[in-house]
C-alpha cells in the first residue's frame, strides 16, 4: 500500500492550490512555522512514519529540506515551481520588505494582487478570470502572521543544489514552462542534482496545479503508481 502524499502550499497560498488535483488519501499541510528547520521538524513529528511528500514554490524547498533531513521516511519527493539555489541579495530584500509592510498593515490580499502579472501571465488572466479570483481569493484566505512566518522561512532558506546528491528515492520535478519565477533551468538543475530525477514539463506558469490541474494530476498519478512499485533498483 503506497504511503500517503503530503501536498505542501507555495508562499501566500491555500489549500486551494491543490482543490483540483485531489489524490485520495492526501494529506495538505500549511507552512506556518518560522523558519525552515522548524518547519520540518513540525512536519516530521506530526506525519506518519513513511509518507511521499510534493511541495510548490517554498513548499517544494521544505520538501526537498525534508528528504533530506529524513530519508529514511520519505517514500517519494515531487517538487513543482522551485528554485534550488541560494536566496539572492534581492530576494532577501524583498522579503524584508513585505514583513515590513505587513507589520504596518498591508493585508496578505493586497500584496497577492501586486504579484499577480508574475503568478498568471496576461493570457490566462484574460481567458481565466476565474483563477484570477482564485489566486487573489488563496492570499485572502492567509493570515498576515501566516505570511508572515512563511517570509522568515525564506529568509531562512540555504542552497539546497549542492546537498540534493545525497538523495536516492523516486523524485519527480515538475516546471511551468511560462514560469517567470522559478524558469525550466532551475529545474534542470534540481533534475541533474538528485539521481535519476526526472523532470516533466506543464504548459503554465507558476501554479500548474491550478492553471493545468489535470495535467499535474496525470503526471502524480503515474509517478504515484511507481513509488508504490516499491524501491529503485540500484
Amino acid at each position: 500500500m503506497r504511503p500517503p502524499l503530503v501536498l505542501l502550499p507555495g508562499m501566500n497560498c491555500s489549500d486551494d492550490l491543490w482543490a483540483e488535483v485531489d489524490v485520495p488519501g492526501s494529506i495538505r499541510w500549511p507552512l506556518a512555522e518560522r523558519s525552515v528547520a522548524r518547519q520540518v521538524t513540525e512536519l516530521l513529528d506530526g506525519l506518519p512514519e513513511r509518507f511521499v511528500i510534493a511541495g510548490l514554490s517554498l513548499g517544494g524547498v521544505i520538501a526537498m529540506e525534508t528528504a533530506l533531513a529524513a530519508p529514511d521516511r520519505v517514500a517519494g519527493l515531487c517538487v513543482m515551481s522551485v528554485n534550488g539555489r541560494a536566496p539572492t541579495a534581492a530576494q532577501r530584500q524583498g522579503w524584508r520588505a513585505w514583513r515590513e509592510r505587513l507589520a504596518t498593515g498591508e493585508t496578505p490580499a493586497g500584496l497577492q494582487r501586486e504579484i499577480l502579472p508574475s503568478l498568471l501571465q496576461a493570457p490566462v488572466r484574460r481567458r481565466r478570470p476565474d483563477l484570477t479570483d482564485r489566486v487573489l481569493g488563496m492570499g485572502a484566505q492567509t493570515t498576515a502572521d501566516e505570511l508572515d512566518a512563511q517570509l522568515a522561512q525564506q529568509l531562512s532558506r540555504r542552497p539546497l543544489l549542492d546537498r540534493l546528491a545525497a538523495l536516492d528515492l523516486p523524485t519527480l520535478v515538475v516546471s511551468g514552462a511560462a514560469d517567470p519565477i522559478c524558469p525550466r533551468a532551475f529545474h534542470d538543475e534540481i533534475t541533474a542534482a538528485v539521481r535519476g530525477a526526472r523532470l516533466v514539463s506543464v504548459d503554465a506558469g507558476h501554479l500548474p496545479p491550478l492553471e493545468r490541474p489535470d495535467a499535474v494530476r496525470a503526471v502524480l498519478d503515474t509517478w504515484l503508481a511507481e513509488v508504490a512499485g516499491g524501491p529503485r533498483q540500484r
